[in-house]
């Protein structure tokens, strides 16, 4: 997502609490043509998301754009769950678009860039908001709540010109399923159950997001966009 707008001449934010793996990002959106500045932070914490407001405010004068896709999953049953694990995985997916939103969705009311109100912020939600698996209770609960708070949201900020949106990835060729993909016989069993025979790319959902950010969607809110290989037409 961060290299498809860079392309597009974004001035991106770039926020992780990994610098290594921000300053990589940035050096691939700069040569894509987009103007990136690393921001290190932890955007479940409100004391953090408060200093990265006031740094990216600063860098920048305006926000127009919030992409939330911070996001964890623990796997187990639920008895076998302890709180802690069951809040860290609510706050990374669920409490820090709560805590972003509020933060930077004044600065798209007042936008410094454009002088009126405008914006487009895209949740990261998932299939799991949808459908769900055994060992998923937690991750599957807060995607589910995120799906709610994209709606709820949609029609709040809709007279201020801005956009709320979901994107529900089913399975996608990414760091956190690299273990399943190495295993042959799992990685088989797995792609059987996806309707197009094969792992998503994730430049594909690089465009989708650059779509959902320009003003040509400007007429898309509230909805969450299934990009699944048919996995939820099931």
């Amino acid at each position: 997502m961060a290299l498809a707008l860079a392309g597009a001449g974004a001035k991106l934010a770039l926020v992780s609490r990994n610098r290594e793996q921000l300053e990589a990002v940035a050096k691939e959106a700069q040569a894509a043509g987009g103007e990136a500045k690393v921001f290190v932070a932890d955007v479940a914490r409100e004391d953090q998301v408060a200093r990265l407001e006031r740094e990216v405010m600063a860098a920048y004068g305006g926000v127009q754009i919030l992409i939330n896709n911070a996001g964890i999953n623990v796997r187990k049953t639920i008895t076998e769950f302890t709180l802690d694990e069951w809040n860290s995985v609510m706050d990374t997916n669920l409490t820090s678009v709560f805590l972003l939103c509020r933060a930077f969705v004044p600065h798209m009311k007042a936008d410094g860039i454009k002088g009126a109100g405008y914006g487009r912020i895209i949740n990261m939600t998932s299939i799991m908001s949808w459908v769900s698996l055994p060992g998923r209770a937690a991750y599957s609960s807060s995607k589910t709540a995120l799906l709610g708070l994209t709606r709820a949201l949609a029609l709040e900020l809709a007279a201020d010109g801005i956009t709320v949106n979901g994107i529900s990835p089913g399975p996608f060729a990414t760091e956190m399923n690299a273990p399943l993909m190495q295993n042959p016989e799992a990685n088989q069993q797995f792609l059987s159950k996806i309707p197009l025979g094969r792992w998503g790319k994730v430049e594909e959902i690089g465009q989708l997001a650059l779509y959902l950010c320009s003003e040509d969607a400007g007429f898309i809110t509230g909805t969450d966009i299934l990009i699944d290989g048919g996995w939820c037409a099931q």
